[in-house]
């Protein structure tokens, strides 16, 4: 088996991307189910977006202490337990919706009950792959695990609207609570020993305390997760609100489907070409390749041909998946494991939590400056501070590491690693 492919001799590492790269697909079929399943009951766009917000807004809340309970608690049971909740939760909303018995605002509800266990152990799951495979294969994990989830979450996204139109939205939401139960199991045959933390047991605010410190102790890693704050808080609304509009008017609804899956291809190509490509300054290649994102709302702004568009989405698509990869391996490889979970709690709160503010906002500075102006400003603004972010010493020089710091057992699939100095 060839070096790119490596993690997959180590059984735990098998289980643990089987279960992420499930629950992923059934993941990219819910929002679509549900989107249809709002509007089958009556409800405005108004209603629909008060079910995302609720469910987005849970997530961020609780994603925090998902970081402390993930560096505190066995991370396989972390994700066991929310995947088993998540199958639970989600088959609530199917039987509901099969059974004719489903209300919006219990929609709202337990979607926001599955937000919360998605939060609780989305930081854990993050930090389980460095726990899964030796430390020199560390880096062909990292990208397969991301290549893997992102080609189910593709093959997701274009069978579920195909399922919602063959069978309807509760049984198309049933299928996503099938993929989390097989996800539960897949988890619950993991064979991985966490370290418990040393020390006297402290409050979650002292804890959270300690990995806001890991965070600014790297500056690499605070100024990055600034970038992608001002990523998401113009890129969502350009997405989600923009997009649509500007490519359905100029070239037809159809077409903004096509540019969807341009992105998606864009993800899986980039996800392949890390299996293979291996720089030694990874996270600069990866910062300067997130530039390529301001390409996609540009092209929509300036170009009055498809071509542009698609090849804008997929270079966008392309480049954020590369950094997505690079910028993964980056925390595994010199961030303290027993604050691992911690770091990705905060790497994930502070990208999104200003999405549903920009999401707000788009449309009526959209309005009041041109939307083809506005765009124009997301490109700016989204490879404008992935370049200045290369300013930073720490960024351009941050090396990635091959060697494992420490042996471990190729055969047990549990790694003995130690956080690698900056």
């Amino acid at each position: 088996m060839g070096t790119d492919l490596a993690a997959l001799r180590h059984r735990d590492f098998r289980l643990l991307v089987t279960g992420t790269a499930t629950s992923s697909l059934g993941n990219a079929i819910t929002p679509i189910a549900l989107a249809f399943a709002v509007l089958d009951l009556g409800g405005s766009a108004s209603d629909l977006g008060l079910v995302v917000a609720s469910f987005a807004l849970a997530q961020v809340v609780t994603t925090l202490f998902g970081g402390v309970l993930g560096d505190r608690l066995p991370r396989k049971l972390m994700m066991e337990g929310s995947s088993a909740g998540s199958a639970l939760a989600i088959g609530f909303i199917a039987a509901s919706l099969v059974g004719g018995w489903a209300t919006i605002p219990m929609l709202a509800v337990v979607g926001t009950l599955d937000g919360c266990l998605a939060a609780l152990s989305q930081p854990a799951s993050r930090a389980m792959t460095r726990e899964t495979v030796p430390t020199d294969v560390l880096g062909s994990a990292v990208a397969l695990r991301a290549l893997l989830q992102t080609s189910a979450s593709t093959i997701g996204y274009v069978v579920g609207g195909v399922l919602v139109a063959l069978v309807g939205s509760g049984w198309a939401i049933g299928i996503d609570a099938a993929t989390y139960a097989v996800a539960a199991f897949c988890f619950s045959r993991l064979r991985v020993e966490q370290k418990a933390p040393e020390g006297e047991r402290r409050s979650m605010l002292a804890d959270l305390g300690e990995g806001a410190r890991e965070v600014f102790a790297h500056a690499w890693l605070w100024l990055l997760i600034g970038q992608a704050l001002l990523y998401h808080l113009f890129y969502g609304g350009a997405q989600s609100v923009l997009g649509p509009i500007v490519v359905g008017d100029g070239f037809g609804r159809s077409a903004w489907g096509v540019a969807m899956g341009t992105l998606m291809a864009g993800f899986v190509v980039g996800g392949l070409v890390c299996l293979r490509w291996r720089p030694r300054r990874s996270l600069f290649v990866g910062t300067v390749l997130l530039s390529l994102t301001a390409l996609f709302p540009l092209a929509m702004a300036l170009s009055d041909q498809l071509w542009p568009v698609l090849l804008g989405a997929f270079l966008h698509g392309f480049g954020l998946q590369i950094f997505d990869v690079f910028w993964d391996l980056s925390i595994q490889q010199n961030v303290d494991p027993e604050k691992l979970a911690r770091v990705y709690s905060f790497d994930i709160v502070g990208s999104f939590v200003a999405r549903p503010l920009g999401l707000a906002m788009t449309g009526p500075i959209a309005t009041a400056v041109g939307l083809d102006a506005w765009l124009v400003v997301v490109g700016c603004v989204m490879g404008g501070s992935a370049l200045l972010s290369l300013v930073s010493s720490d960024v351009r020089h941050l090396a990635r590491r091959e060697d494992p710091v420490r042996s471990a057992d190729p055969g047990s699939g549990t790694p003995e690693t130690a956080p690698a100095p900056v």
